[in-house]
């Protein structure tokens, strides 16, 4: 029989092949990280935990909700789950509270795995009612059914667990972060999680033994299946543009970290910072496009051999696309004249085509959807981490997924992206923004990444947002704008002018006359770095009716 599709299979042989390698090292507090996990036994306790979870019921496609802080449980749980073949469900804690509640009602959790102070807001808030299994991580306070640590005893010397996952077997559920509106969950199956670690793997040209600092949780998941040290950075991740960039340096010494992964706002945070990171290889960085002075300055901070990758993608299929930071810096001038920002090329295998732009689903694929070179249109992709459904979902999937029947008469699924852009001559996609965040004017679409970076050149404007007011087809384009800190206040009127006068000197930007001051962008939970343009928008409207 073939061995199991699983993102857990290759554990056991890491764990035979390199037993005493750290797997996962976390902090544990005041600066120290006493806290590991080797290869070895991040295999073993995590067989005995799949074992004690079966004991109580959580077996093999048994929905659990985790709700576990970054730390050596998170990850044996995470293991765990998926040797029983039982169903993680990831939800962002920190988005809205009644979001938080939706999401967990739409999974229909059959289990909940959480600290105490998850388990309270479990009962006080009404979270999960369908959950009856409940395991505490930590002390349990009587309503918090078995803990952890009895659940590990309970399994102890159970022998290696994984079940017989076959490719299509669904996997997790992984809620989006949200920006656009209510989170979905992204329905994974093995084949997806498998087939992202091979993507991962030859894209950036990965190799055991590496050590990684992953500022976005769920994506130190993938380091044990490529063989790497997870470096788990002192900070909180659902505040990555508040993090302490001297904490961040302070690991990459101390493990000699050769790689790390951050959100365009960590990127700002360590670029701001100006400390060279000494020793890295390689940077990831994605959620939104990355800014090109944030580019330049991690540039010029990293050793001269290094790389400074920016994949696009999206929780429901990733890696599409990736640049490095060289040819990224060489388009710089095109995105700050209206060309949208250079996501790169298609990773293989994936297939990426540019359709018409329409808001209606479309339910069966026809090569004459295809736009050709240069223009713009919604962006689509078909490959195999291009996942199929959202949980419980129905209306969204169908707005999103589109079926392809193929030559041979086999069929797969065509995921919209939900963003906009286009191929240019050199076979390199664009990205434009966000489909439900064009604004249709009477004298046609403006997108908001052919905008914004025109006047986030002004050196006193931190960021810019474009929004539209009004009914579909007739919108009047706003121009949000925030500045950086400090700015004085008489020069309020003078950055006006200058963002008056580049609105007329652009085809992109001419019918732009309104600008309106915001304190603070909102921004989504996960990366900090997604502008709520929605919420913008209505903020807009408000202030032009005062």
């Amino acid at each position: 029989m073939d061995e199991p599709c699983n993102i857990a299979a290759s554990l056991p042989r890491l764990a035979r092949e390199r037993p005493d390698q750290v797997a996962i090292r976390c902090p544990s507090g005041g600066g120290r990280y006493d806290t590991a996990l080797t290869y070895a036994q991040l295999d073993a306790r995590s067989d005995a935990i799949a074992a004690g979870l079966a004991g109580h019921g959580i077996i093999r496609g048994t929905r659990t909700v985790i709700m576990v802080r970054p730390s050596p449980e998170f990850f044996l749980l995470m293991f765990a789950l998926f040797k029983a073949g039982a169903v993680p469900v990831l939800v962002d804690p920190g988005i809205d509270r009644r979001a938080l509640k939706q999401c967990l009602d739409e999974a229909q959790p059959e289990a909940f795995i959480g600290i105490p102070l998850a388990h309270v807001a479990r009962l006080l808030l009404g979270w999960s009612r369908s959950a009856k299994k409940l395991v505490t991580v930590g002390r349990r306070f009587g309503w918090g059914g078995a803990t952890l640590a009895r659940i590990e005893r309970d399994g102890s010397g159970a022998g290696p667990q994984l079940a017989d996952t076959r490719p299509d077997d669904t996997a997790g559920i992984l809620f989006t972060s949200g920006s656009t509106g209510v989170p979905k969950g992204v329905v994974y199956r093995h084949r997806h999680f498998v087939a992202q670690v091979e993507l991962l793997r030859s894209a950036f040209g990965m190799q055991p033994g590496g050590v990684d600092l992953p500022t976005f949780p769920p994506f130190a998941l993938f380091d044990p299946a490529l063989g790497l040290t997870s470096i788990i950075p002192d900070m909180d991740p659902t505040r990555p543009a508040s993090a302490d960039p001297r904490k961040l340096h302070a690991a990459i010494r101390q493990f000699g970290v050769t790689q790390l992964f951050g959100s365009p706002a960590l990127m700002r945070v360590l670029a701001d910072h100006g400390e060279p990171l000494h020793g890295v290889q390689r940077v990831t960085s994605a959620g939104a496009p990355v800014p090109p002075e944030v580019v330049e300055k991690i540039r010029a901070l990293l050793p001269e051999d290094a790389q400074f990758w920016t994949p696009y993608g999206a929780t429901e299929c990733l890696p599409v696309a990736v640049i490095e930071g060289r040819e990224l810096q060489g388009t710089r001038a095109e995105t700050e004249s209206g060309a949208g920002t250079c996501v790169g090329r298609t990773v293989t295998p994936n297939e990426v085509r540019i359709i018409a732009i329409r808001d209606e689903a479309i339910d069966e694929w026809s090569d004459d959807l295809v736009l050709s070179e240069g223009v713009v249109g919604e962006i689509t992709v078909a490959g195999p981490t291009a996942t199929d459904s959202y949980f419980n979902r129905d209306a969204a999937t169908r707005a999103a997924k589109i079926r392809e029947t193929l030559g041979d008469g086999s069929e797969r699924v065509v995921h919209r992206m939900g963003d906009v852009g286009y191929f240019d001559a050199q076979g390199r996609l664009w990205f434009c923004g966000r489909k439900t965040q064009r604004v249709e004017t009477v004298t046609g679409p403006m997108y908001t990444e052919q905008v914004e970076p025109i006047f986030n050149t002004v050196a006193e404007v931190k960021r810019t947002a474009l929004v539209g007011i009004g009914a579909h087809g007739r919108q009047e384009p706003v121009l949000c704008y925030e500045l950086q800190p400090h700015v004085a206040k008489d020069r309020h009127a003078d950055i006006v002018e200058s963002l008056r006068a580049m609105a007329a000197s652009h085809a992109h930007t001419a019918g732009i006359k309104r600008f309106l001051r915001h304190p603070t962008f909102p921004v989504d939970i996960r990366h900090n770095a997604k502008i709520g343009r929605e919420k913008l928008s209505v903020w807009a409207a408000k202030q032009l009716e005062e």
